[in-house]
């Protein structure tokens, strides 16, 4: 059951998430207005933006961080919230996984071409 009192409360003056999306007719980009706080998966979903690739969009772990298919590359606004795979994506140039990242400030994050898991840059 979704306790009222664990959600972020709604700040008109909150963060913004510019996401950038490769499609066939180049990129899109699309401004998002955010609660502090707010878990960036979920903000990406409420848009109807999904980080994940087609065959993972309904086979994945539900935001617990388990399966890595939800990786998006942060252009701008680095979180500060760190997650185990945050190391492994710096070290080997994987995408951070939007389901640990808190959005606290504004930022911009690209969605990734996969087929299950984005690839290294």
């Amino acid at each position: 059951m979704d306790d009222p009192e664990s959600r972020p409360e709604r700040d008109p003056a909150g963060p913004t998430v510019t996401v950038r999306v490769r499609d066939t007719d180049g990129k899109r980009v699309t401004d998002l207005s955010v609660e502090r706080g707010t878990v960036l998966r979920d903000a990406l979903l409420e848009a109807g933006i999904s980080p994940y690739a087609r065959l993972t969009k309904r086979a994945n772990c539900g935001g617990r961080g388990l399966c890595a298919t939800c990786g998006v590359r942060i252009r701008s606004g680095e979180p500060t919230a760190h997650h185990w795979h945050d190391d492994l994506a710096a070290r080997f140039g994987y995408p951070r996984l939007s389901c640990q990242i808190r959005v606290d400030e504004s930022m911009t994050v690209e969605l990734v071409e996969k087929t299950v898991w984005g690839g290294r840059e």
